[in-house]
């Protein structure tokens, strides 16, 4: 198997790279708007701040050969969900629900799948909100449907991930027990502390209104 996609295919996986990053920018733009009107109406942001990503032709390739596929376009966009990725972190577990179901409340977009990592965590610890959606993107000429693969997760909970991220590529996703361990008790205080958060906010809103 190719370890990359072959001359001929350049042109078109650049065609395909526009078509994903147009997806990225539209739901982007969804995203910022609905932040915004929750602003207005609620004065108040669910959403700290979003990330987003393509991954590269050689990370596709890998994932490709991890699943037993050959190295195409064809079973690049049919097979891999995460070519397009959105990261929205936000303040609260409760936020997460709340803009997930702004998302799938969008009338062109579709809700493939949803993982929900939040009520049954991975055996890592790791704790997060997944839809794979698909964004229609208008060209000159057509329509495409593109996937996009969205993360919705707290700000204790994505800082969790990216330090166990970078702990097992320094492993090679091969950490020995006593560090999963570890790992595993830290995202159980993560769970904690937004469990905690969550409440404290909702004693701050009952003396707000109360006050009003």
């Amino acid at each position: 198997m190719e370890s990359r996609f072959s001359d001929g295919d350049i042109k078109s996986w650049e065609e395909v790279s526009l078509l994903y990053n147009s997806a990225l920018k539209q739901i982007n733009t969804k995203i910022e708007i609905l932040n915004d009107e929750f602003q207005e109406v609620h004065r108040y942001n669910p959403i700290e701040h979003i990330k987003s990503r393509i991954k590269t032709p050689e990370s596709i390739v890998k994932k490709l050969r991890r699943h037993g596929y050959e190295s195409t376009l064809e079973n690049m966009m049919k097979y891999i969900n995460d070519i397009a990725g959105i990261r929205i972190i936000c303040s609260f577990t409760s936020d997460i629900y709340r803009i997930a179901d702004m998302i799938s409340n969008q009338q062109d977009i579709k809700v493939l799948t949803i993982k929900d990592y939040i009520m049954n965590p991975k055996t890592s610890g790791y704790r997060s909100y997944h839809m794979i959606v698909a964004v229609p993107v208008y060209l000159s000429d057509h329509k495409a449907e593109v996937k996009v693969e969205v993360q919705i997760r707290t700000v204790a909970m994505d800082f969790w991930a990216s330090l166990e991220h970078k702990i097992q590529y320094k492993f090679e996703t091969k950490a020995p027990a006593n560090i999963k361990a570890q790992l595993f008790e830290c995202a159980k205080m993560v769970a904690e502390l937004d469990d905690r958060m969550l409440s404290l906010n909702e004693e701050i809103q009952a003396i707000t209104l109360q006050n009003e």
